[in-house]
């Protein structure tokens, strides 16, 4: 065995090894407006059962207090950044809104339990696939968007890319990239159990997003 690991070591290094040119910048893959990523994404994400509505941006709070009433959403768990400050402040009654302990032990029983939905931020959206890009950080932990069964995520127009590679080259993901980031294209779905498609199995069942614009 070590005879024919030995042989395979010494051919490859015996290969000569050519360098690879850097790869060019990458620029933009379709040229589309702003209203065609927003209508691209939005086509996408609804194709896999996420409910997508544009709102103004300085009017989502409104359309949380309006709507989740309807849904019977009125246990929400934000962030500790300035938009879960905006919503504790502004939210209406019957919304009760909680902020996220850093000390999950503290409020575990309650985060699995008493929690209808979850409310982060997004560091931007890709058209082409429909997806979001989740950056978790000390403010909004993974938990905050995998836990609750709604998650309801901020989408700000602007921030809609047309492709991944688009976002990783303007946001300069090299410079700051965190140990997790994640791509979100609709609610937790799996069909391992007999090929039968099933949402909420690992994580919301439901995605609520908002473009704010």
């Amino acid at each position: 065995m070590s005879s024919a690991r030995d042989n395979i070591l010494k051919r490859l290094r015996a290969r000569p090894c050519e360098a690879e040119a850097a790869p060019k910048k990458l620029s933009p893959k379709y040229g589309w407006s702003q209203q065609e990523k927003i209508a691209h994404l939005t086509h996408q994400m609804q194709s896999v059962r996420t409910e997508v509505h544009r709102v103004g941006e300085n009017h989502w709070v409104n359309w949380l207090n309006s709507e989740l009433p309807k849904r019977k959403l009125t246990r929400i768990l934000t962030g500790n950044g300035s938009e879960g400050r905006a919503l504790k402040e502004n939210a209406k009654h019957p919304l009760q809104v909680k902020s996220y302990l850093s000390n999950i032990e503290q409020f575990k029983s309650e985060l699995f339990n008493d929690i209808d939905a979850g409310i982060t931020t997004t560091r931007g959206g890709i058209a082409d696939t429909g997806s979001l890009i989740i950056w978790p950080d000390e403010n909004e932990p993974r938990l905050l968007s995998l836990v609750p069964p709604v998650h309801i995520a901020l989408l700000k127009a602007d921030k809609i890319y047309e492709s991944l590679a688009q976002a990783v080259e303007i946001q300069d993901w090299k410079q700051d990239i965190p140990s997790n980031v994640l791509l979100v294209s609709g609610p937790s779905k799996t069909a391992d159990i007999q090929q039968t498609l099933a949402f909420g199995i690992h994580g919301p069942k439901q995605l609520i997003v908002l473009i704010l614009e």
